[in-house]
């Protein structure tokens, strides 16, 4: 019998502007990391209202969650955990000041060249694959994930 596969879920979220994504910088184990602004879902939570919650703690800005742009797997090679990504697109409303979550030490607005130009510092494989995804175009509706964007009642 195989050993049961649990990965951790997270939601990432892809918001552009003017032809740039904003990104944030994360200090991990001593490296300092390039990634969208994602995180791990908590209980009771759905997956846009998660998606919505990291951007704000780790970016400062106010998104409203538009689509579902793919959903991905990725189990690190040294470790052998696994994490499950839903990623998401939006768009920006607005950015109010205050502290960001920690590990994140800065955000920012980056072309695709600057993101691929850095592809060394990239978190994990994760962050170009969210990227690859919402360059194919493909957006489905958040209603077609009703099960899944919350508790069944």
């Amino acid at each position: 019998m195989s050993a049961r596969w649990a990965p951790d879920v997270t939601v990432a979220v892809l918001v552009e502007r003017s032809g740039t994504f904003l990104m944030v910088e994360e200090r991990i184990e001593g490296r300092l990391c390039l990634n969208q602004p994602a995180g791990h879902l908590e209980a009771g939570e759905s997956l846009v209202e998660a998606a919505t919650r990291e951007v704000f703690e780790e970016s400062r800005w106010r998104v409203e969650v538009t689509h579902l742009v793919g959903v991905h797997s990725w189990t690190h090679p040294d470790s052998g955990r696994s994490w499950l990504r839903f990623v998401f697109c939006a768009v920006p409303l607005e950015e109010q000041p205050g502290p960001l979550d920690p590990p994140v030490v800065a955000a920012a607005w980056l072309t695709r060249a600057e993101i691929n130009e850095a592809s060394e510092r990239h978190r994990s494989p994760l962050v170009a694959a969210a990227l690859e995804a919402y360059d194919t175009g493909l957006r489905v509706p958040l209603e077609a994930l009703q099960s899944l964007l919350g508790q069944a009642r």
